[in-house]
């Protein structure tokens, strides 16, 4: 087991997802906001080709916060545009993201089905 990897992709993912709760907890942007910024962020890197080293460094630790799913629609669709041309704009990111797209439906779907939900009290 590589453990410096682990600790890499520890120390990255917690310091991305710690930039987001800092922006949470010290601005009054919205999380749906916060989590656009990552993705188009992600996105942006990625569609640059700076991502990837972040991604070869740190691994899952990259890939896994939001960033990481904006990278994957960048590179999702350059992949596509090579080789379906001006089409994979528009079907390069949804091919390239459908398996995490549909195991997130799936599963919010089977914890909606195991949940109680509560209304917040105001």
């Amino acid at each position: 087991m590589d453990w410096y990897m682990i600790l890499k992709a520890f120390i990255v993912g917690g310091l991305i997802c710690c930039i987001g709760q800092i922006m949470l907890d010290k601005t009054k942007i919205t999380s749906a906001r916060i989590l656009v910024t990552f993705v188009t962020i992600g996105c942006i890197l990625g569609g640059l080709g700076l991502y990837q080293h972040l991604v070869n460094f740190a691994g899952c630790g990259a890939t896994v916060p939001l960033t990481g799913f904006g990278n994957l629609l960048a590179k999702g669709v350059i992949s596509d545009i090579n080789s379906s041309g001006f089409l994979g704009i528009f079907t390069g990111g949804i091919k390239a993201a459908s398996g995490g797209i549909a195991a997130a439906i799936f599963f919010g779907y089977f914890a909606s089905l195991l949940s109680k939900p509560k209304i917040k009290k105001q």
